[in-house]
């Protein structure tokens, strides 16, 4: 019977190491489950819903947030829509040409002013100073050519204000 209980003996050895081994991994079992309860109380509090409807919720509220984020998109699109087009009507092209309209050597008293939106359109004006008198004319621009036709010097002012320059005829004399 020596064997027998040789045997059994050896039997017992080896289910008391797996029952250790089994309660080890029972033992890091429960302390991971006991961690992973404690980041889930993190997440969703204290509250009795379990992770996968904390997913839902929050997948919900990302969506109503990002339908939200579009319609704010879609007003604020539209509103610059319209700030473009009341910028387009403002005045962003300007040219001052200063001559002497009757070459009285009076110091380039005379002066042509144009002022053009964005679709280089505006008015031009103009102060023709004399001794004795001073005429003033203002003419109409539409895409760049007067709606009458210019003198030199406004088309200048014109075609400066095009190009974004600021002309002194008096310069070039």
């Amino acid at each position: 019977m020596t064997s027998l209980d040789s045997s059994a003996g050896s039997i017992a050895v080896i289910a008391a190491v797996i029952a250790v081994v089994a309660l080890v991994a029972v033992i890091i079992a429960l302390s991971k489950l006991r961690s992973l309860r404690r980041d889930q109380k993190l997440v969703i509090g204290d509250s009795e819903r379990d992770i996968t409807a904390h997913a839902a919720d929050l997948e919900r509220q990302f969506v109503i947030l990002h339908d939200h984020l579009l319609d704010i998109a879609t007003r604020l699109d539209g509103r610059v829509a319209a700030a473009e087009n009341r910028l387009d009507g403002a005045i962003s092209h300007r040219a001052v040409v200063r001559y002497d309209a009757y070459n009285e050597l009076s110091g380039h008293q005379s002066v042509s002013i144009a002022l053009l939106d964005a679709h280089r359109s505006g008015v031009v004006i103009s102060s023709i100073q004399h001794r004795d008198q001073t005429r003033f004319y203002v003419r109409q621009v539409e895409r760049g050519k007067g709606t009458v036709e210019l003198s030199p010097e406004e088309q200048q002012a014109v075609d400066g204000a095009i190009a974004g320059e600021l002309l002194d005829m008096a310069e070039g004399v």
